[in-house]
């Protein structure tokens, strides 16, 4: 069971996941700071001084040693923004793999040197015909 285990675990599809995974982490990492740390602060002066982290519906207020309860509607909004933004760069990136993809199927490939030496010495031979 440990020879399959190690015999999956180092396909090169398994290690290219994992890869991708770690990466993508990181990344949405990135994207958070920017939604949260440059985006939204603009946005919320853009609409009046508004600090997004803040906006809450409060159902119960605390009391004493009761915290209150409430319902985080900002922090929702820019969580709606980070998906937005990573679901966009995702999309960029993929449609931009896939033309790649296109324009190396579309180019037809390009003869060994040997051919190409061959063809010059056939075409030389016809000329002395």
């Amino acid at each position: 069971m440990l020879h399959e285990f190690k015999k999956f675990a180092l396909k090169g599809n398994v290690i290219d996941l994992a890869v991708g995974v770690i990466i993508g982490g990181a990344f949405g990492k990135i994207v958070t700071s920017l939604v949260n740390d440059v985006l939204m602060p603009i946005l919320g002066l853009l609409l009046g001084g508004i600090n997004f982290v803040d906006l809450k519906y409060v159902i119960t207020p605390g009391v004493g040693d009761v915290p209150e309860s409430a319902i985080l509607y900002g922090s929702f909004i820019q969580s709606i923004v980070d998906f937005l933004i990573i679901s966009f760069s995702i999309f960029i990136f993929i449609k931009i793999i896939s033309v790649r993809k296109k324009e190396e199927k579309s180019a037809p490939p390009q003869p060994a040197p040997e051919v190409l030496l061959l063809e010059e010495i056939r075409d030389l031979l016809k000329e002395k015909e």
